[in-house]
């Protein structure tokens, strides 16, 4: 399967701002936008006038990127969201919430989405009491989703699980801190996504 395997803190530099793609790296002083504000590369900054188009296309890189999808799969999620009733961009941004890596991310059981994917590729999260080891599933109203008890047993699971428990999930998301279960309590509205994109400005590249 294709993935980005290059250092992750280039795309923050190259998109200007922190995608929080390092989980607690990236709220530290060793946090390279911080550090190293400047895009990758030994070039000089350049001058040249930014176009429409050039504004468009690194608004849709910076929501692919935070995301962590590749270019065929945003496009699926874009067409996706075109043949859904309502706004095309709020459409786009709640499919990718509902990814189930996501939604471990939003839940605090992991520190970034690249560590919430990889808990649930690793086949330790369960959905209505089924494993499931898709990161890009599609979860619904109504979910169930928990670490498995085998998985428990294991140390950065566990420091994952206290972690959740000192969490403040999204609106849309509930957690039982006792029992360690997340739930799907409804759709994500544009107001519960808090991730600094304007999704028109993709809307209108893929509309071109």
């Amino acid at each position: 399967m294709a993935r980005y395997t290059d250092a992750r803190c280039r795309l923050c530099r190259r998109e200007g701002t922190k995608l929080y793609l390092k989980g607690d790296r990236c709220y530290s002083p060793r946090c390279a936008v911080d550090r190293r504000p400047a895009p990758p590369g030994q070039r000089a900054p350049s001058r040249r006038k930014v176009t429409e188009y050039g504004i468009q296309l690194r608004e849709k890189q910076k929501v692919r990127r935070i995301y962590g999808v590749l270019e065929s799969q945003f496009r699926n999620y874009f067409h996706k969201a075109e043949r859904q009733p309502g706004v095309t961009g709020e459409n786009l941004l709640r499919l990718l919430e509902l990814r189930l890596d996501n939604v471990v991310y939003r839940l605090g059981l992991g520190a970034s989405r690249v560590e919430a994917r990889q808990v649930v590729r690793h086949g330790h999260v369960k959905v209505n009491g089924r494993k499931v080891d898709i990161p890009s599933y599609q979860v619904r109203v109504g979910d169930v989703i928990a670490i498995r008890e085998r998985s428990k047993g294991l140390t950065r699971i566990q420091e994952l699980l206290d972690r959740a428990s000192e969490n403040n999930p999204p609106a849309w998301l509930e957690y039982d801190k006792e029992r360690a279960v997340g739930k799907v309590a409804a759709l994500p509205l544009r107001e519960n996504i808090d991730i600094p994109v304007r999704e028109q400005l993709v809307v209108e590249l893929y509309s071109r």
